[in-house]
């Protein structure tokens, strides 16, 4: 039981953390400083 709902749990914060995130790198990317070492390059986990 315990299991099940940290697991939603988990995915819930995955999702929130994605949406969180794409405005941050649209900025970065229009402002020109790709986030990470690699620039030019989407990187996709």
């Amino acid at each position: 039981m315990f299991g099940a709902i940290a697991d939603v749990l988990r995915r819930i914060g995955s999702a929130v953390g994605r949406l969180v995130a794409l405005p941050f790198h649209a900025l970065a990317r229009l402002f020109g400083a790709a986030p990470g070492p690699s620039r030019g390059g989407a990187r996709r986990a």
